[in-house]
C-alpha cells in the first residue's frame, strides 16, 4: 500500500513538474500587412457600379438645387483690390440684414476679399453661383466695438484700401485712415459702433485680431443665406443683381 501511495505522488509531482511546459508561448502578432494603404482617389479611376448606384439620386437632387436659377446680373460683379462691387454688394447684405435680425439699426459692414471665394457671373445667378461665393458655414453676428477698437478697424482698411458699409474714409499715401464718416457723420472715438460681420472675422480671421475680445451676438442667419435671400428678394421685386464701387475709400497719390 505504501509503494503504491508512493508511486502516485510520484507521478501527480512529475506532473506539476512538467507543467510549465504545456502553457502557450506569448502572443506574438504577425502583422502582414501592406506597406501602403492608402489609395489616391483619381478620375482616372473607374467608379463602382453598386457604389454609383447608391449615389446617383442624391447627385441629382443636389445639381437641381444648385442649378435653380435665383437672380440675374447685368454684368459680373468682381471683386479687387481696394474697394470692389463685390465686396460693397456683401457689405451691406450683411449689415441690412443683421438690422433686420436684431431690429436694430446697423452702423457697419465689414467684408474682406479673402471670404469672397468667387465672383458673381453675368447672367444667371444659381443656388450653386452662391455656394461658390460663400462656401463656408459663417454665421452672421453683431459687435458692439468701442471707438478705439472701431479706430484699429479703419487702420486695416486703410492699409488695404477696405471699404466698408456705412461709413466713407481717405486712405492716406502711408496707409493711414482720415476724414473717416459713420452714417455721414465724422468718426467719435467715444462712441460704441455696431458692426455687422461673419463670426470667422469677427474671431479674428485675416488678422481682424483687435476684434477677439469683444463677445459677439449672434443672429441665427448664415453669411451664405443672407445673400441668397437679398437675391431672391431683388427677383421677386423684379430688380437685376447690381453692385459698384462707390467711392467708400478716397485715395490721395
Amino acid at each position: 500500500m505504501t509503494a503504491l501511495l508512493n508511486r502516485s505522488l510520484g507521478l501527480l509531482l512529475a506532473a506539476v513538474v512538467a507543467l510549465p511546459a504545456c502553457q502557450r508561448a506569448a502572443y506574438q502578432p504577425q502583422a502582414q500587412l501592406p506597406a501602403t494603404t492608402a489609395v489616391t482617389v483619381t478620375a482616372a479611376q473607374a467608379a463602382d457600379p453598386k457604389v454609383e448606384a447608391v449615389v446617383a439620386p442624391y447627385r441629382q437632387k443636389v445639381k437641381e438645387q444648385m442649378d435653380e436659377v435665383i437672380g440675374t446680373a447685368p454684368t459680373a460683379i468682381r471683386k479687387n483690390n481696394g474697394e470692389s462691387p463685390l465686396a460693397n454688394f456683401t457689405a451691406d447684405i450683411l449689415r441690412e440684414r443683421a438690422a433686420t435680425a436684431l431690429g436694430q439699426p446697423i452702423d457697419l459692414g465689414v467684408m474682406t476679399n479673402g471670404g469672397l471665394r468667387a465672383e458673381l457671373p453675368a447672367g444667371n445667378i444659381t443656388v450653386g453661383s452662391v455656394f461658390e461665393l460663400m462656401p463656408f458655414e459663417n454665421e452672421l453676428v453683431v459687435l458692439d466695438a468701442p471707438g478705439p477698437v472701431v479706430q484699429q478697424m479703419f487702420d486695416y482698411a486703410a492699409r488695404v484700401k477696405m471699404a466698408l458699409a456705412g461709413a466713407t474714409y481717405t486712405a492716406t499715401p502711408d496707409g493711414k485712415p482720415a476724414d473717416i464718416q459713420i452714417g455721414g457723420k465724422p468718426f467719435d472715438a467715444s462712441r460704441t459702433y455696431t458692426i455687422a460681420i461673419s463670426d470667422y472675422l469677427a474671431g479674428g480671421g485675416d488678422q481682424l485680431t483687435f476684434f477677439r475680445p469683444i463677445k459677439p451676438r449672434t443672429t441665427g442667419v448664415l453669411v451664405r443665406s443672407a445673400i441668397n435671400d437679398h437675391i431672391r428678394q431683388l427677383t421677386k421685386a423684379g430688380k437685376p443683381v447690381e453692385a459698384k464701387v462707390e467711392g467708400r475709400v478716397k485715395l490721395i497719390n
